[in-house]
């Protein structure tokens, strides 16, 4: 909880913090200490591993504290503007190694499962894997659309705000994945005893 001259900071909105913080450090620790956890964890998400997470979360924030003077909200809310910044980090790491995406999806899929219907918890490890190298396959707005609704939790409006997009084109979105993920599934568990009959 930041505090300064004995101004408790936690109960303040994030109009008036980012406000605050142009002038007071305490007000922008009250600010990373409400998005550090969200943010490291959609990072790590992208990226696959803890320390290349913790790295490109020191810098997200680093760099929203540098230019917090010039960030007028206009309709994008703080948070929004933190993610923005962790998408374009992120999308500069991925360049600069010339890398395949890894995400550690797994971990993301039994989280999403957890949410969703827990019932399906119990499906075998096998049918995971599947689904995350389904999940895998798809492009990559796709698979930052799922990590921010299971992994981070955001609403539908909170993430169009994060992608720019109105909240009925992430409804849309996010229903278009489920079905383009359900039919690769199925063609590919209609697929399953053909490949074992030739082996």
């Amino acid at each position: 909880m930041a505090a300064h001259n004995g101004q408790d900071y936690s109960t303040a909105d994030d109009s008036e913090l980012v406000e605050l913080a142009r002038d007071d450090q305490a007000a922008f620790g009250e600010l990373y200490e409400r998005y550090v956890k969200k943010i490291y964890s959609y990072i790590y998400f992208r990226t696959g591993n803890h320390h290349d997470a913790e790295d490109l979360t020191s810098r997200v924030f680093h760099r929203a504290f540098l230019h917090i003077e010039t960030y007028v909200e206009r309709g994008v809310p703080f948070q929004a503007w933190l993610y923005r910044i962790a998408h374009n980090l992120v999308a500069n790491w991925h360049r600069d190694r010339n890398r395949r995406k890894v995400i550690p999806l797994d971990e993301f899929i039994a989280a999403g499962l957890r949410s969703e219907a827990p019932e399906d918890t119990t499906e075998s490890q096998e049918e995971k894997e599947r689904l995350v190298e389904a999940i895998r396959r798809l492009p990559e707005e796709r698979q930052q659309l799922l990590i921010l609704k299971f992994v981070d939790k955001l609403s539908n409006q909170e993430i169009g705000e994060i992608m720019e997009r109105s909240e009925g084109a992430i409804k849309s979105l996010y229903h278009r994945t489920l079905l383009a993920l359900r039919d690769e599934l199925t063609a590919e568990q209609q697929s399953e005893p053909t490949r074992q009959a030739d082996e």
